[in-house]
Formats: C-alpha cells, sequence, structure tokens
C-alpha cells in the first residue's frame, strides 16, 4: 500500500470507510469542502479545503468529520482511513459545499482558456495543514478514470506509443458557476469574472443554461454588466433584461451608449420598453428616446450620442485636459467635433492633431474643414461608401437645422453590413 499525496474525487467517492481497527464505518458519497469566506483569506489562496464527509453507514445517511485521515492506495483502489469520526448537523456545514454534487460533470469557467469546460474529475493533495482542492481534469483521462477503464486504455495505448490526453485546470484559474446556486455567502462572487473581456463574458454567459446567465450576469458591476450586455446577441440580450428587476435593467442601460441601449430596446415589448425608460434617468433615458424615434433604415438609427463636442476658442491644452479628467470611453476619441454657439458643426479633429500640435494651438488652427457630415434622416447605405472613400473611423451626423446631433462609427457600420443589427 502506498500513502497518497495527491488522489482524485472520483476514486474517493464509493470508497469504503475504515477505523483504526479496520471496521468499516461507512461509504464515502461525497466530500465537503469550503472556500475562503473573507478577503484576507481569498488574496492568500483560492482552494477549498476539505472539512467534512457525507457517508453512507448501513440505510442512514451521515455528515461526518474525520480525525488523523490517510488515503492509501491498494492495487488499483483507494482505501480510507480514520482514528475518529464524529457526526456533525447540517447547520455545522452551511458554508461548506459538496463536491461531487457541485462540482463533478459541471460546467466551469476556465479564466485562462476563456471558455466553459465540463469538469470530469477533481484533483487534490493532502497537507500537513489539511486536504485541499488544487485542480480540475476536464481532459479525456479524467473521463476515464471516471468510468474506470483509465488503467485499460492506458496500457494498450502504450503498446502503440501513445498515451491518454490530459488536461488540468488549477483551481486559481476555475470559476464554478453552480456557486449562485448554493446557500454559500461570499464577499465576492464570480470575483475571477470581471477579469475577462467583456467579449469573453459575453461568450461565457450564451453558452450556460437559464438560470446561470442571470446569476453570472446579476453578479457583475453595472459597468461591466452594460459593456457585456453590448456584445451579446439581441435574444440573448432580452433574455437577460426580462430576467432582471426593472430597476437593476434600468441602472446596466443606463451606463450604456444611448444607441446600444435604443436597439436593445427596439427588441423588447412596447411595455417593458415603457417602464425601462420611466425607471432610467431623465437624461439617459431622454436621449434613448430620441434615438427611437428614427426608422431602422435610417443614420439616426446607427447614430451615438456620446460624442465630444469643443469651441472655436478653445485651445490644444484645453481639449487635452478635458479628456485627462473625463476619461472618455474609446469610442467617443474616434472623431472629436468643433462646433459654434448654436451647435452648428465647424469642423473635426483627432487624437493625432492634439498629440503632434503646441499645447497653446488654437482649435481653429488644426481642425479639418471637409467634415463629410450626414443627415440623421439620410438612408444607412450612404455611411459605406464615405467611410470606405475618406478611410473615416467616424462620421458626423446633423440635422436639418444642421445642428451636430451625433456621429456613426465605422464599427457599427462594419456591424450593420455583416447583419448584426435589425437595420434594413
Amino acid at each position: 500500500m502506498t500513502s497518497l499525496t495527491t488522489f482524485y474525487l472520483s476514486r474517493l467517492i464509493g470508497c469504503k470507510l475504515f477505523d483504526a481497527r479496520e471496521n468499516v464505518l461507512g461509504i464515502i458519497l461525497d466530500v465537503y469542502v469550503q472556500l475562503p469566506m473573507n478577503n484576507t483569506e481569498i488574496d492568500k489562496a483560492q482552494r477549498p479545503k476539505i472539512i467534512g464527509f457525507y457517508i453512507k453507514q448501513q440505510k442512514r445517511h451521515l455528515n461526518v468529520t474525520l480525525t488523523n485521515v490517510q488515503i492509501v492506495k491498494f492495487n488499483t483502489h483507494y482505501k480510507v482511513q480514520c482514528q475518529g469520526m464524529i457526526e456533525v448537523s447540517p447547520d455545522t456545514l452551511s458554508s461548506t459545499f459538496l463536491l461531487k454534487e457541485t462540482i463533478l460533470d459541471k460546467q466551469i469557467v476556465d479564466i485562462n482558456g476563456r471558455k466553459l469546460v465540463r469538469v470530469n474529475d477533481v484533483r487534490m493533495v493532502a497537507l500537513s495543514s489539511g486536504a485541499f482542492v488544487v485542480a480540475v481534469d476536464v481532459g479525456l483521462e479524467g473521463l476515464l478514470r471516471r468510468i474506470g477503464i483509465h488503467p485499460l486504455i492506458k496500457t494498450i495505448l502504450q503498446l502503440f506509443g501513445g498515451k491518454t490526453p490530459s488536461k488540468f485546470i488549477l483551481w486559481d484559474d476555475v470559476e464554478a458557476i453552480d456557486f449562485a446556486t448554493l446557500n454559500i455567502k461570499l464577499n465576492t462572487p464570480f470575483t475571477k469574472l470581471n477579469t475577462l473581456h467583456p467579449s469573453d463574458l459575453a461568450d461565457i454567459i450564451e453558452d450556460l443554461g437559464k438560470d446561470s446567465k442571470t446569476s453570472v450576469f446579476s453578479s457583475l458591476d453595472e459597468e461591466t454588466a452594460a459593456d457585456v450586455l453590448e456584445e451579446l446577441e439581441a435574444k440573448e440580450q432580452v433574455h437577460i433584461i426580462e430576467s432582471l428587476s426593472i430597476e437593476k435593467a434600468a441602472d446596466v442601460l443606463e451606463k450604456m451608449p444611448a444607441n446600444e441601449a435604443a436597439d436593445l430596446m427596439d427588441n423588447l415589448e412596447d411595455e417593458k420598453a415603457q417602464q425601462l425608460l420611466e425607471e432610467m434617468e431623465s437624461e439617459a433615458s431622454e436621449e434613448v428616446r430620441d434615438l427611437l424615434e428614427y426608422p431602422d433604415s435610417t443614420v439616426g438609427s446607427l447614430m451615438t450620442t456620446n460624442i465630444l463636442t469643443f469651441q472655436e476658442t478653445q485651445t490644444v491644452a484645453d481639449v487635452v485636459e478635458f479628456i485627462k479628467t473625463e476619461q472618455p470611453e474609446m469610442e467617443s476619441l474616434y472623431t472629436l467635433f468643433v462646433v459654434d454657439e448654436h451647435n452648428r458643426l465647424s469642423g473635426t479633429f483627432t487624437m493625432r492633431d492634439l498629440l503632434i500640435e503646441s499645447p497653446d494651438t488654437s482649435l481653429t488652427e488644426i481642425m479639418n474643414l471637409n467634415t463629410n457630415q450626414v443627415n440623421d434622416y439620410d438612408r444607412l447605405d450612404s455611411l459605406s461608401e464615405i467611410i470606405s472613400k475618406y478611410n473615416l473611423l467616424a462620421v458626423p451626423v446633423t440635422n436639418g437645422n444642421e445642428e451636430l446631433e451625433g456621429m456613426v462609427v465605422v464599427d457599427d457600420v462594419v456591424d450593420d453590413l455583416l447583419g448584426k443589427r435589425r437595420t434594413m
């Protein structure tokens, strides 16, 4: 027999539990583990610690803790032995979760791989301070181990110079989605998901089950949630918004660019959209209402009102200081606009212009007078030709009174051409 320092959940489940005198105490059905429960512990380690077992003893099912546990390998099987066993109440284990029930065969997020994977097995390690979960097995080897044919397949493959593929993900790189369904009160639920790019998060959420989508999305801060919502497919956007409370949905929509929020609301039932508009802050709501007035086939339906405008009397230094202070979204920096006292478009300039000119240079000296502007009620098909011909990142949009209303950015034009929007 060999005393094990590393072992697998799949081979632990179903093992007989012995006392020091070789009496059978029961059969292991699952393992209770506990996550770090405060910020200090989370900073130190993310690995769950084994603190108890769920066993079957004759016709009874017990929650127990063990003393002086030893796991040994006997031939191809595990043997679990302890000095003592104490039955505990479920309340004692309220801050824990069952490893097999929660993790095995469930979907988790591989943070490094930025994708959902299914857990085939769980790897654990025994240290002087206790036993801990260190990794999940998402490879073929874990699956073969589960069904008990890994040694046979391994032997056959070795005859041909091959081996069974294995793939482990360290627990530090795992986010377990199903924690949302448990009564575990974590200070930082789904903390690791916030490290992912919104596009990756959107892909992951789209692959989740219906209930998990809402749980994961609801755990995000409003800024991240708004960025993720923009990246979701239209039907997923509708599902998420309809699954949230009116208050929560309105808070997220307020963080989105008005044109993105308007596109989303265009896919909702009129009553739902009206409730959200009434719940949103008046300024954000008014912007969205204005955009919703435009027919889908017009420039206004694709326009963003998130633009930066400056006066002719301002200098390069004034603009740079404003940008440093306000820290606007990257999209609003594609093109910057100079307007007169009546908000009529005088010219445009770029970030490059700001970088190469001296701070005291007037905007009138660097602005481009050829603005290539379009009207908010022009047809959408006029945009692609202008952007292509003049190699623009954004096109200014004016109304019938020549007042600047917003701009259309190249990203949205490309999305429209690829059919990602409902425009015609």
